[in-house]
């Protein structure tokens, strides 16, 4: 696929906007039962920025090409990005052009990135589900972070028994 429109963002919206994201966004990966897949599970990436002021979301959304701006119930606007197509070929070029400067933000952007990569197909095997599973262990690591369902959850172990 083209990057032609990542050439077309001028660097200083770029970097202002990875800065941006590099204090208020976010990626996350989240799981979801599915009891009709063969795994299980359905493994859902997400980006987003959230802010009091709808203006800089909306730079986003308009120099990305994609995503959606939705308020949420506290009054804050958030910017979001779920679709995987959009993530592969819209946010992770943009953020690799465009560099974080915090080493949390690098971080938790290349396990993102590494986690995006396993669901090209590994997602749906099992060993490719728990790979992807412990990486999202490491994806924002802190206070503040929750997790619906956790490795021991789901497999009834920890991530670091299997290794």
């Amino acid at each position: 696929m083209s990057e032609s429109w990542l050439k077309q963002i001028p660097d200083e919206i770029g970097f202002y906007l990875a800065g941006f994201t590099d204090g208020e966004g976010s990626f996350n990966v989240s799981l979801r039962n599915k009891p009709d897949y063969k795994s299980k599970w359905q493994v859902c990436p997400c980006f987003n920025v959230s802010q009091k002021d709808i203006t800089i979301l909306t730079q986003m959304k308009r120099y990305l090409g994609c995503g959606q701006i939705k308020k949420r119930k506290d009054g804050l606007f958030m910017f979001e990005v779920g679709n995987y197509a959009m993530i592969t070929e819209r946010v992770i070029p943009f953020f690799r052009r465009f560099n974080f400067r915090s080493a949390t933000k690098k971080r938790n952007f290349s396990i993102f990135r590494e986690i995006i990569d396993l669901m090209n197909g590994d997602h749906l095997t099992d060993d490719g589900l728990k790979k992807i599973i412990e990486l999202r262990e490491k994806l924002n690591e802190g206070a503040g972070r929750t997790r619906k369902y956790s490795f021991e959850n789901i497999y009834g172990e920890s991530s670091e028994t299997t290794r």
